[in-house]
């Protein structure tokens, strides 16, 4: 579904002349975020919005946030379901062309609300919520991979200016992960998971955050039991993948970690990408950094 905005209302980075700022969250719906969602739109002021697990039908997006995201200058495109999943692109830099899930994708056994793309901006704009995968070689798992595969193949197919936003639910290498350890027989870190993100990445995609800082820690999810948080312990599953001529004009790549902190967060935080100009400076990879990361790996996942 689509939804017009007041194109062009508004401050922030689009007030820096050819400037865009791009932005990815899973909210872990959208209707639980509203106190954290609209004062982060005010404050971080991003022109494109990619936001995965909504968790809300086309029509109860619109109804819940239609009117506050036509008043700050966005036009809307969601695909979404009733309880699961769902995917939206916030765009104050135009929206066209939008397309709704992807084509010849597969389904768990039907399509889900994982993925929307539009022109924003003159830029390809994919939204996406990889499967989770659940347990290694489990049939939900063998549906991420055939899933990643179609992915890479519509990116593949252009515009050569693209970018793939959202929480693939793959750590890219051990780096990503607070202890390789601690992932042994789980899923986002296996082989075939880390081989089909390549191969997505394979068709020209470059990851702007890791290639800015390619010796941080930085990650992006961290459970909400067990402390994980406040220790530091998670994970680097949602990026912003960018096609080499998006990624040339990357002048900051960074997490926000304030969205993750406070009362009623995601378990995500966003990620923020500063096209042309970055109105707040190329601020380091994670912000706020953490202030007392946890180095000792005797930790187990809450989940074990």
């Amino acid at each position: 579904m689509l939804v017009r905005g007041l194109v062009g209302v508004g401050g922030g980075c689009s007030d820096y002349r050819g400037c865009v700022r791009v932005a990815t969250w899973n909210v872990n719906s959208v209707k639980q975020r509203v106190p954290r969602f609209l004062p982060w739109l005010d404050q971080r002021r991003p022109d494109v919005v990619c936001l995965q697990e909504t968790k809300l039908a086309d029509d109860a997006f619109t109804a819940l946030l239609g009117e506050e995201l036509s008043g700050r200058g966005y036009e809307v495109a969601v695909h979404g379901e009733g309880r699961w999943n769902g995917v939206a692109i916030l765009s104050r830099v135009g929206l066209d062309d939008v397309v709704d899930g992807l084509a010849d994708g597969p389904g768990f056994p039907e399509p889900e609300a994982r993925a929307v793309a539009a022109t924003c901006g003159g830029v390809r704009v994919h939204s996406v919520y990889v499967p989770n995968g659940r347990t290694p070689d489990s049939d939900h798992y063998h549906y991420k991979l055939a899933w990643l595969a179609a992915l890479r193949d519509v990116v593949a197919a252009g515009p050569e200016d693209a970018v793939v936003c959202g929480d693939v639910n793959i750590a890219p290498a051990d780096a990503d992960v607070f202890d390789p350890a601690a992932y042994v027989g789980h899923t986002h870190v296996t082989a075939p998971e880390r081989e089909a993100l390549a191969a997505l990445q394979a068709v020209g995609l470059h990851d702007v955050v890791r290639d800015r800082w390619p010796d941080e820690r930085v990650f992006t999810y961290w459970d909400y039991r067990a402390g994980m948080f406040h220790q530091d312990l998670g994970m680097r599953i949602d990026l912003v993948l960018a096609s080499t001529p998006v990624a040339a004009r990357v002048r900051a790549a960074w997490v926000d970690r304030h969205a993750r902190k406070g009362t009623g967060p995601s378990d995500h935080a966003p990620v923020i990408v500063d096209l042309d100009e970055a109105p707040d400076g190329d601020i380091g990879p994670v912000v706020p950094p953490p202030s007392a990361p946890r180095t000792r790996k005797t930790v187990k996942l809450p989940q074990s």
